[in-house]
């Protein structure tokens, strides 16, 4: 077993895309790992036991380095590292961002049987933001996911969820949000008040947007990193399968947690990866 380390911000938020690099007392580098799906970076290859430096780095703050000792049998855990942000608590600059799903993810979790959860995630999705020149709770956000890209990684339940029973993505192959109005939170918090259409039916729901930050990225862009929740409800959007045990206890969960960890480009088109 490698180093493992968590990257989180101050307030506990997983930050998204870290990379932690391992150099040894000379500074060269021994080991590179990016974040996994849990947001945790491991590294399934141990250097030689010794000292080390473990180096954090991620869109919108600053490097930050803790120290490693790794042992005779491979382990070394860093424990958890909080760098710094680098820039205030200010939305980013106003005009158009274009949301990039190729470091993005829009996540789910629903219970199960009232004693387990299962994760799943949109694989297809877009969007743009527009942030407002001079009133920022004016801002906007629209998005567009394809409701037949959900993957829990179980071939039958995701053809479940395909099915009418839940998403009928034959019928309604798109999910879309549109904002209609932001609220401030907190110093880098907003409440995003907005419209979600699932399955033909539009009900308000409210996204939690915690801002992580706004840095220049490797191709000469600017990138601006959001985490988002929110907690629809499954039977506001008609979707009404669900066995009731004997126990009383619901299969599906009525109450899904959905999960949004965003990282959008100024401007409307994105770099070529």
């Amino acid at each position: 077993m490698g180093p493992t380390a968590r990257v989180r911000t101050r307030d506990r938020w997983a930050v998204s895309h870290a990379v932690v690099t391992v150099t040894d007392t000379t500074g060269t580098q021994v080991l590179r790992a990016e974040a996994d799906a849990e947001r945790a970076v491991r590294h399934t290859t141990a250097p030689a036991p010794g000292a080390y430096t473990v180096v954090v780095t991620a869109v919108g703050y600053a490097p930050a380095a803790a120290g490693a000792i790794v042992t005779a049998s491979g382990r070394a855990e860093v424990g958890t590292v909080t760098p710094a942000r680098q820039d205030g608590g200010e939305l980013p600059p106003p005009g158009p961002w274009t949301i990039d799903p190729a470091h993005s993810s829009v996540a789910a979790v629903a219970r199960h049987l009232g004693i387990s959860s299962v994760h799943g995630r949109f694989t297809d999705f877009a969007g743009a933001i527009e942030i407002a020149p001079d009133d920022v709770t004016r801002s906007r956000v629209e998005a567009v996911i394809r409701a037949g890209s959900i993957d829990t990684g179980n071939g039958t339940r995701d053809s479940h969820l395909k099915s009418p029973d839940f998403l009928d993505v034959a019928r309604y192959p798109r999910i879309t949000y549109r904002s209609s109005a932001l609220t401030a939170a907190g110093p880098d918090r907003w409440t995003v008040h907005g419209e979600l259409d699932m399955r033909g039916v539009a009900r308000p729901v409210d996204l939690d947007l915690t801002r992580l930050g706004t840095g220049a990225d490797p191709w000469g862009g600017t990138r601006a990193a959001f985490r988002a929740t929110t907690r629809p409800r499954r039977e506001d959007f008609a979707t009404h399968c669900n066995q009731i045990l004997q126990a009383g206890i619901a299969a599906v969960g009525t109450t899904l947690k959905v999960e949004l960890d965003i990282q959008a480009v100024q401007g409307t088109a994105l770099p070529a990866m």
